[in-house]
């Protein structure tokens, strides 16, 4: 990897990671369109604890509160907050378990520009939809337990690179007849333990991997992504309630539609 490469990925992973239109395609594309390098998997697992300490800083109070609460729910003391924090963990088993099942397939299958290219753009008309239908702009202490598994199987599908896992996640929760605020909010508390699982498994990985690393770079990749997502998480809330999901919608149909375009006129080979 080269320094420019460092700052442009960091910087499309803090921006992706949890605005609609897909984190993993975008790392991916780089390599596919401009030929560079593969940026290693010490800095994957940089990046994306970046944008961990990025979203937990970010809701700590939240976070903090759901934490308590949750060990409270151990010894019976009942609250929304506890209520809330186990499902989460219920809505984040179905992407844990597709992951440790599908994890090779994904990986043999899912990297092709035309599988990113179609995801993009299916997911991305499912995304409008959701958000053109009126609901109940029903807020976050009234979620079920059969609504956030129904949102965690959503989650499920953005192994498939090209769909986006906040995207998805948000378009599920929207279709349950969530605010767009609701949605977004607990799309991020969502990130939080799948992001912290996948760096995990990760970083077993990398402990016994035998490649040199440069750490300096893993390092710079990691502040870089954290200040990034989370100037991202702070205007992304700001803007939703006003502009809502068009812009990023329009976004994936452009991205969508050039990668057809790339594909087919045969300028890669995948």
């Amino acid at each position: 990897m080269e320094w420019m490469h460092v700052f442009v990925l960091a910087i499309i992973q803090g921006l992706t990671e949890f605005l609609p239109v897909s984190s993993s395609a975008h790392l991916i594309l780089p390599a596919q369109l401009f030929g560079w390098p593969d940026q290693g998997l010490a800095f994957d697992v940089g990046v994306h604890v970046g944008t961990l300490i990025a979203v937990v800083f970010y809701f700590r109070k939240d976070v903090s509160s759901m934490l308590v609460a949750f060990f409270n729910s151990l010894r019976g003391q009942q609250s929304v907050d506890g209520r809330i924090a186990w499902f989460i963990i219920g809505a984040t088993l179905p992407a844990l378990i597709s992951g440790y099942l599908l994890h090779d397939m994904i990986a043999l299958y899912g990297r092709s520009i035309l599988v990113i290219a179609g995801a993009t753009l299916i997911f991305g008309a499912l995304l409008w939809f959701a958000d053109t239908v009126e609901n109940p702009q029903k807020k976050l202490a009234e979620l079920t337990l059969k609504e956030s598994i129904f949102i965690g199987c959503a989650q499920a599908l953005a192994l498939i690179p090209g769909t986006s896992r906040s995207g998805i996640t948000m378009t599920a929760a929207l279709m349950a007849g969530f605010s767009r605020e609701t949605a977004a909010k607990f799309s991020f508390y969502l990130s939080i333990p799948i992001i912290l699982a996948a760096g995990s498994y990760k970083g077993l990985e990398l402990a016994s991997s035998t490649v040199l690393v440069r750490w300096d770079m893993v390092i710079s990749g990691v502040f870089l992504s954290a200040a990034v997502a989370f100037a991202c998480i702070h205007f992304f809330l700001i803007w939703l309630e006003k502009v809502g999901m068009l812009p990023f919608v329009i976004y994936r149909f452009v991205l969508g539609l050039a990668l057809l375009a790339i594909y087919f006129s045969g300028s890669v080979s995948l």
